[in-house]
């Protein structure tokens, strides 16, 4: 049983994510169906990936290959505008500085809807819970509440940059504890598109020969665990109000 309540009026959604391939496992067939109604969908990625790979490969190398990866899937599911703020892989903090730069972004895209990962830990699925999931979730939360609307918060984006205050209106949290998650989004009709978006991602997957059929159960079960018909495939997240 769903109990979320997303608003029927967005049309502009930002998705704050802290690797390159996070939006595409998490909530890649939502964006889709997003993108499908009409809704303009931004991404925001807070590192470029680059703590992955062997131990000797080159990092600014990793850099660029992850960042078009990101930018290839992100065409796959109907999003061109896609954002790095180059924060370091495997060591973000939900920081004055990490807060600024997501703000700066808020203002920027002016979104009505934002996507982000929660600042809590899924004990369902702790592999899923990287700490720089919940960091950027941490600062994701606090630029939308209250920094992003409040005109004394970074006075300087808004003295040097013009950029004004904004207020986002809903807030959709994924990976959280699972008792959190009150609204589920059939992504039935968006499998190939989410799992183009994820074959994007070459560096990470490409060896991954169980990828496509992993994915399926794990979103038939969402959909059994929110009680959509046999054969649904589902993502879940937390839906806050922030109006």
């Amino acid at each position: 049983m769903t109990t979320g309540t997303p608003r029927a009026d967005v049309r502009t959604a930002l998705v704050v994510t802290a690797h390159p391939d996070d939006v595409d496992f998490g909530a890649a067939g939502t964006v889709a169906s997003w993108t499908a109604a009409g809704i303009s969908v931004s991404y925001c990625v807070c590192t470029s990936g680059e703590a992955s790979g062997d131990a000797g490969r080159d990092a600014a190398e990793m850099i660029r290959v992850r960042r078009a990866e990101q930018r290839a899937a992100a065409e796959q599911v109907g999003v061109r505008d896609v954002m790095f703020l180059a924060h370091p892989d495997g060591a973000v903090l939900p920081s004055l500085d990490l807060r600024r730069d997501i703000t700066r972004v808020i203002r920027t895209v002016r979104p009505d809807r934002v996507l982000t990962w929660s600042p809590e830990i899924n004990w369902s699925m702790v592999a899923t819970t990287h700490p720089d999931h919940r960091a950027v979730g941490e600062a994701t939360f606090a630029a939308v509440y209250p920094d992003a609307r409040n005109p004394h918060a970074f006075p300087e984006l808004l003295a040097a940059e013009g950029l004004q205050p904004w207020t986002v209106r809903e807030l959709w949290l994924a990976d959280g504890p699972r008792a959190a998650r009150d609204h589920a989004v059939d992504v039935t009709a968006y499998f190939d598109k989410k799992m183009a978006a994820l074959h994007s991602h070459a560096s990470q997957v490409g060896a991954n020969t169980t990828l496509d059929d992993n994915i399926r159960a794990h979103l038939a079960e969402t959909a059994r665990r929110h009680g959509m018909g046999e054969g649904a495939l589902a993502e879940d997240f937390q839906v806050v109000d922030t109006s």
